[in-house]
């Protein structure tokens, strides 16, 4: 790696976040090193396009196989990529899943942040730290609009996961002067979020509906209010923080809540039909426990770092269904 050149190195680097900060730090010049699960799929949908870029792939987009659990292979990435930034995203993300595979998420949220952390602190060079947290942390939150100093009530395991590796960021920068940052993200979503999350389900099968392919949405409970952003956003979010000369912990959110009812509401007056015929409503889809208001105080972020969402939610409902209708139409050879 030559004088001044910048190597990050990212964790869950095939999902939503991790596609879009890729995008992000090639066109600043990065060179880019991923971490991914060996699998028998090698099709990786959101880096594809990246993949398959002679002259981006084995030029500054490199993928490395590794797991989290695996404490030996997580330091060879380490030695050979000698990344100067860290970007942390892998994990199990989804909150009700969480209910169901409560081991495993705790340990991909949880052990492995730690992990990495030990590795950063015996790294000869420093590293700068990316850490993903979650507004999942505040659960029952005390307070509404939540801050970087509202308290942790999580109540789910995932919410659970995320405080403890919150925490333990905090520890490892006040002890040990690692310079580490929490995001700790809202919601945020955009065409590539994943299948089983609840925007993405909604315009999938908005755009099914639309196009006859399928004859109804079944969701869970309309009233949960989020506090929804876009994921390019939120990905520019993450490397304002390690572009800064002290490492903090920052709000990303919007500062609005919108129901799931809003959403579908937004997504069925785009193809131009009446949501109440199509949803139908399914009490086995509710978590076991509801979070409070979550809705987050950006103010922080956007004063030390000037960072400030683009779009409204209107435009992110559309860009989202329209996406869907794009990929259906590519699939029928229109």
């Amino acid at each position: 790696m030559k004088e001044n050149e910048k190597a990050a190195l990212i964790t869950g680097i095939g999902g939503q976040d991790g596609s879009y900060l890729t995008e992000l730090l090639l066109e600043k010049n990065y060179t880019v090193h991923g971490m991914v699960r060996r699998t028998s799929n090698l099709l990786r949908s959101r880096i594809e396009h990246l993949r398959r870029d002679e002259k981006i792939y084995g030029q500054r987009f490199f993928l490395h196989y590794g797991d989290l659990s695996d404490g030996t292979t997580l330091r060879r990435i380490f030695r050979n990529v000698r990344p100067t930034e860290l970007y942390h995203l892998a994990g199990q993300s989804h909150v009700g899943l969480s209910f169901e595979i409560p081991e495993s998420t705790c340990e991909e949220a949880g052990m492995a942040t730690l992990r990495l952390l030990e590795i950063a602190r015996d790294q000869p060079a420093p590293v700068r730290f990316y850490h993903a947290s979650s507004s999942e942390i505040f659960g029952n939150a005390t307070e509404t609009p939540q801050t970087e100093k509202t308290p942790m009530l999580p109540t789910s395991p995932y919410g659970c996961a995320k405080a403890f590796a919150t925490q333990l960021a905090r520890v490892y920068r006040q002890s040990y002067g690692l310079f580490v940052c929490n995001g700790i993200l809202y919601n945020h979503e955009s065409p590539r979020r994943g299948e089983n999350f609840v925007t993405r389900k909604i315009a999938r099968g908005v755009a099914r509906i639309a196009r006859g392919l399928d004859v109804d949405l079944v969701l869970g409970n309309l009233e949960s209010r989020r506090d929804w952003g876009r994921a390019q956003d939120y990905v520019r979010a993450m490397w304002l923080m390690l572009q800064h000369k002290a490492a903090d912990d920052y709000i990303v959110a919007t500062g609005e809540t919108h129901s799931v009812r809003e959403f579908v509401e937004a997504a069925f007056a785009i193809v131009d039909l009446p949501w109440e015929k199509y949803v139908k409503r399914d009490p086995s889809f509710d978590r076991p426990t509801e979070p409070a208001n979550l809705v987050g105080c950006a103010d922080k972020i956007r004063r030390v770092l000037e960072w400030k969402p683009t779009g409204t939610f209107p435009q992110l409902v559309r860009e989202m269904v329209e996406a869907e209708l794009a990929a259906i139409e590519i699939k029928s050879g229109q």
